[in-house]
């Protein structure tokens, strides 16, 4: 769930996509970097921490150039090192640069590959340079001194048909510009936003359109299922298709939890599309509990605050704010190690006493992944004096490992995995438990474009679009589990 964003402007870029980056700074908070180019040479400066950490006066100054590349990342299995910030830089052939943002189910076959046939050597356990040498060699293997745009979409063509997974990149190939693509059933999401310059027009590609509002740039449109943009460096857009029809399958998870309320993706307000998942959620509690006792409606902040706001209003029922956060703490889905995030949980929200004291409390998340925190959350509501603590999720259950570019833990750490309603709730502590169905978390986001007509709905579901083999979860099962994490990270430590 990485935050990528690539600029063609007239004039110096680095410190725009350095404010794009802090944009996106919720979809990763593990590292950061920023890559551009003058005309003579590529500048990089990255590593690990938040954007304002990674990046001083200094190193900005170097980040000179017209044209420029950034990814914050949030750490996935196996790229959880300083070595892993990206972007990524091959110097073969031209010279290019990549950020990405998703994931590949294939990295292990195309590593192979890649060395016994490419003959390039892989320096990291990211899957995202896996993806910048294939790009290269498909770029290579033309075997063209002078690029033209077709030689470039011709290369996106062998990513497609090498690369499988959800993927989003911005490129910066030097001396011809930027070059951004999606996965053929476009699981990630990549939107274009223009700007007229003083000098001529002005380009951009990012994650969230959001970080295109902030900069002053148009939202143009998004990307398409397995299209590839070209972007020149004097500010011409070229676009075409490159990949295969496949099922235009964009994660759901991206509207519950990932991005910001305050972006435009696929043509869905995610602000929206929240509230009618508030909107569908509380129409079943009425279906169930037409008598319901709930006095309060109180949302678990930050993400369930529009889900929460529209419960309220259905449920005839006050809207409050009960928790106060700590805005200098990391969002804890995204937090390594098991530990961390419990100890973070009470240091991010305080709970304020006359909110709970004596009421029968709603409180309402946007979903529940391990359960941990919704265990802890629903104590505090306890000890603040509540009567009863009703917990809704605005999402399903998450009973399947999300492969597409979300960390997501173990199945086996899933608290959904394995077990009923009733025994998750027993686990979390709350006197009821109430679930968004599927069918209606699907029905909240598609109303907003109804040409969507499939979601990646996997981590609920347990359908991949793409399919996988049951080796390949196997081995994402001992990857992903805490204690292979905490191993991982006392090596890099060490």
């Amino acid at each position: 769930m990485c935050g990528i964003i690539g600029i063609v402007g007239r004039s110096e870029v680095a410190a725009a996509l350095y404010d794009g980056l802090t944009v996106l700074q919720h979809r990763g908070q593990d590292a950061a970097g920023i890559a551009t180019f003058d005309g003579q040479r590529l500048h990089l400066s990255k590593g690990n921490g938040l954007v304002r950490d990674v990046f001083d006066t200094e190193s900005m100054a170097r980040l000179r150039g017209n044209v420029g590349i950034g990814h914050c990342r949030y750490p996935t299995a196996g790229s959880e090192g300083a070595a892993e910030a990206q972007p990524f830089y091959v110097n073969s052939p031209f010279g290019i640069a990549l950020a990405h943002n998703g994931n590949l189910t294939n990295t292990l076959a195309l590593k192979r590959e890649v060395f016994a046939d490419d003959r390039r050597h892989i320096n990291t356990d990211s899957d995202s340079e896996v993806l910048l040498n294939i790009f290269a060699h498909e770029l290579q293997a033309q075997e063209r001194l002078r690029l033209e745009p077709e030689h470039l979409f011709k290369a996106v063509a062998g990513v497609h048909g090498r690369c499988v997974g959800g993927y989003a990149v911005v490129a910066l190939v030097l001396g011809y510009g930027l070059v951004g693509f999606r996965d053929p059933n476009g699981i990630r999401p990549l939107v274009i936003g223009s700007r007229e310059g003083p000098e001529g027009p002005e380009w951009a590609l990012a994650s969230e359109s959001v970080a295109l509002d902030i900069l002053g740039f148009k939202l143009v449109r998004d990307v398409a299922p397995g299209e590839a943009v070209l972007i020149t460096e004097g500010g011409e857009l070229l676009a075409r298709q490159c990949g295969p029809a496949k099922v235009h399958a964009p994660c759901i998870f991206e509207y519950v939890y990932l991005a910001r309320p305050d972006s435009m993706m696929e043509d869905v307000s995610v602000y929206k599309a929240r509230l009618r998942m508030g909107e569908r959620l509380a129409h079943k509690i009425r279906r169930q509990r037409p008598d319901h006792d709930i006095d309060v409606v109180i949302p678990v902040p930050d993400t369930s605050r529009s889900a929460a706001i529209a419960m309220g209003k259905v449920l005839g029922v006050e809207y409050r704010e009960g928790f106060v956060k700590n805005r200098y703490i990391g969002r804890t889905f995204i937090m390594p190690g098991q530990k961390e995030r419990v100890k973070s949980v009470r240091r991010k929200l305080n709970p304020m006493e006359l909110e709970f004291r004596n009421k029968v409390v709603l409180l309402v998340d946007d979903s529940i992944v391990r359960g941990t925190t919704s265990k802890q959350i629903v104590q505090m509501a306890r000890e603040a004096g509540a009567r009863k603590v009703y917990l809704a999720s605005a999402a399903p259950p998450v009973r399947f490992p999300n492969v597409y570019g979300i960390d997501m833990p173990a199945v086996s750490e899933l608290v959904a995995h394995g077990r009923t309603e009733a025994e998750i709730e027993a686990f979390i502590g709350c006197d009821w438990l109430i679930y968004q169905e599927l069918t209606d978390l699907i029905l909240a986001v598609q109303e907003g474009n109804p040409e969507l007509k499939h979601f990646d709905t996997s981590c609920f579901s347990g359908e991949y679009v793409t399919g996988l083999s049951a080796a390949y979860l196997q081995q994402l099962e001992l990857m992903r589990n805490d204690d292979a994490k905490e191993k991982r990270r006392d090596v890099v430590v060490a």
